[in-house]
């Protein structure tokens, strides 16, 4: 019997995840090096299933040539096999593997695998959001907080909470380890579309910061800007974004 595409999209998740784990714990290389292996090793298995399981579907990878042929399918998997190289490298857990199918430009099916938690993240299961903290939590970058968020996690007294990559903020939002996560620093479309459906999935608020929808399938893969977060707090945020002043919201 064939999967779903929502079983699809986890089991590769998944699958992907415990590869790189294994990759890791062989002690071929670390760092930079053990970030290049997993991303190309993570791929070769995500790019040859999808396109053995679905080869009617659109395919975009961060490790793989794009091409204008996906830009005809009204379904395309778009995938991040690696999400957050510099964290897997470094052994950390803030690391994920991304697997989404967008729908016509909607990011409709998605799982979001976090290897080091053992944990995967999926639109066909949604659990009900915790109740928030009373201090707003904000996931912001390791290195290098975005000038916006930190404005706007101060003019709304919220907490700071440095964080890996793009898919483990989002899905701190998700677990309820965080109410907020703003990103303006841009991204490109493997780095938001699953967990952009796993949010929306759990009842999340996901949009661009001006509050216009998420649209994926384009010809520039590139993204400015992403907001998730708790729905009670979106408008606010998004008010919060448009007041800052042009330095900082460029």
């Amino acid at each position: 019997m064939s999967r779903t595409d929502a079983d699809l999209a986890a089991h590769l998740a998944a699958c992907a995840g415990r590869i790189l784990l294994e990759v890791r714990g062989s002690g071929m290389c670390a760092g930079k090096a053990l970030g290049k292996v997993g991303d190309q090793t993570a791929n070769q298995f995500l790019i040859h299933a999808i396109r053995e399981q679905r080869p009617e579907d659109g395919l975009l990878s961060e490790e793989s040539k794009d091409t204008e042929e996906r830009l005809g399918n009204s379904r395309v998997w778009i995938v991040d096999p690696v999400d957050g190289t510099r964290e897997y490298g470094e052994e950390r857990t803030d690391w994920a593997v991304h697997v989404a199918l967008a729908v016509d430009g909607v990011p409709t099916i998605g799982a979001v695998a976090l290897p080091g938690l053992d944990l995967v993240l999926r639109t066909d299961k949604p659990q009900p959001l915790g109740p928030a903290a009373d201090r707003p939590r904000m996931v912001v970058s390791r290195s290098r907080p975005a000038q916006e968020a930190v404005a706007v996690a101060e003019a709304l007294g919220a907490e700071l909470v440095p964080m890996g990559s793009a898919g483990a903020k989002a899905m701190a939002v998700v677990r309820g380890e965080a109410e907020i996560y703003l990103h303006t620093g841009g991204q490109y479309e493997w780095d938001s579309c699953a967990p952009a459906a796993v949010a929306l999935a759990h009842g999340l608020h996901a949009s661009r910061v001006d509050g216009s929808p998420l649209v994926y399938n384009r010809s520039d893969t590139y993204m400015p800007d992403l907001l998730i977060c708790r729905p009670e707090l979106a408008q606010r945020v998004l008010e919060l974004v448009r007041t800052l002043p042009e330095s900082e919201s460029a």
